[in-house]
């Protein structure tokens, strides 16, 4: 029922910011924009399903042969004691745990082409086990969410971006990105766990969320003490490898099971190409909506209003020039890039703006389009309060990505005067 809302309002508020152009700023090519907004934005939303097609068949049919082969169940073993805790209606090792931790454990790594396949099967998995076939279940909820806030490890994507415009250290907003990105998911899980009454505090989750952030500060650590060049490098060699190794590891074990291998990969791939076609109106839905609301300027007004607002109560107001990706995030990830990318030409890649956008980008996931994207692939129809805490966690993820910049920036400040004062000395 709340996308229901959220994609009526795009339209209406479009609507009436469009008649106020006209009439009061006599913008006269509005509506103009707004409908072919509206017809490029569903050609975008065929094109992406069409450009999913080959990627799910072939995912899709891996995950066929590592489910025949007895990966997929090995790993919900290992994942059990924690998945247990944060999905307690999912029977113990049933096949979705291990599709569970195949698509956080891609997206941990950046790999979005194997993690959305991966993420499909996983909630055509939990609808199987779902007694209400058109509303979310408590596991749908959860891996929504935890998808949402985009946990990611190596932001490779934005580091390059980053040296293609210039930054002088294209990889210093790792450490950023990465505080940023696991507040967004800590939060999501938070609010999902607060509203389905489970218990954060028992001993696994602690271990595991512990064991996490210590990971993550050695992962930093060992990132810091490296150059750029050899950090994206390093970070993209080690993921293709280890993916190349999956894959090579679910045909090795189907060769043990003794299974017809290629067959089980058709078998998986015809599945990804039914999965792309019942996702093409949900996809276009959405995307149709948010190429309205941006090109009918209401965005913008949002924009002016946030900056006219923290300015009266005398705040600093340095972030507002980022406030295009951080709401444009939620909605379109290709939005939210061409933002990110504007920022940095606008006011430099090593600014306070372009710094930020980069953080804000990596902070978290598209929530609209991952919202649409899963559970248009089962028919779920009332998402329940996912879209809510999700949206919280996109909040936490922008605040935190504020707080992390404004201190990098700070320390940075702080070094160069330093610096100055070492070198005037010698004068």
């Amino acid at each position: 029922m709340v996308l229901n809302y959220i994609w009526i309002a795009f339209f209406l508020i479009a609507f009436v910011v469009a008649i106020g152009k006209l009439v009061i700023g006599g913008d006269t090519a509005v509506f103009t924009e707004i409908i072919n907004a509206s017809f490029a934005s569903a050609k975008t939303g065929f094109e992406i399903s069409l450009g999913l097609t080959g990627i799910l068949s072939l995912w899709l049919g891996i995950m066929k042969i590592g489910e025949k082969g007895g990966v997929i169940q090995a790993f919900a073993r290992l994942a059990a004691p924690v998945f247990s805790k944060l999905f307690p209606d999912i029977p113990r090792d049933h096949p979705v745990t291990g599709s569970i931790f195949m698509n956080l454990s891609a997206n941990l790594l950046g790999l979005d082409n194997a993690a959305t396949p991966m993420g499909l099967k996983a909630m055509q998995q939990l609808q199987e086990l779902n007694p209400n076939k058109e509303s979310a279940s408590n596991s749908m909820v959860m891996f929504l969410c935890i998808n949402a806030s985009g946990l990611t490890l190596i932001p490779i994507t934005i580091m390059m971006y980053r040296a293609q415009l210039g930054a002088a250290n294209p990889s210093d907003v790792f450490l950023p990105i990465m505080l940023a990105t696991f507040t967004s998911t800590l939060v999501a899980i938070l609010a999902v766990c607060v509203r389905q009454k489970i218990n954060i505090l028992q001993r696994n989750l602690i271990l595991f969320f512990g064991g996490l952030g210590l990971f993550i500060g050695g992962l930093v650590w060992l990132f810091n003490s490296m150059e750029q060049e050899q950090v994206s490098l390093y970070s993209t060699l080690f993921a293709n490898t280890l993916l190349f190794t999956i894959i090579c590891g679910f045909i090795i074990s189907g060769m043990r099971k003794k299974i017809n291998v290629y067959d089980a990969f058709i078998e998986g791939a015809k599945e990804g190409f039914q999965t792309a076609i019942t996702i093409i109106p949900y996809l276009v839905a959405i995307l149709v909506g948010i190429g309205v609301f941006r090109a009918s300027g209401a965005m913008d007004f949002i924009i002016q209003g946030v900056r006219f607002g923290i300015a009266s109560i005398g705040l600093n107001t340095d972030f507002v020039e980022a406030l295009p990706t951080m709401l444009m995030k939620p909605l379109s990830g290709s939005g939210a890039r061409g933002m990110m990318l504007d920022a940095m030409n606008t006011y430099g890649a090593d600014s306070f703006v372009g710094r930020l956008s980069s953080i804000v980008q990596g902070s978290c996931d598209t929530t609209f389009y991952v919202v649409a994207l899963y559970y248009g692939s089962v028919g779920i129809r009332n998402t329940r309060y996912t879209v809510q805490c999700a949206l919280l966690a996109d909040l936490a993820g922008a605040i935190a990505a504020i707080v992390s910049n404004s201190t990098h920036c700070y320390d940075f400040k702080i070094r160069v005067i330093f610096k100055t004062l070492s070198d005037s000395s010698y004068m």
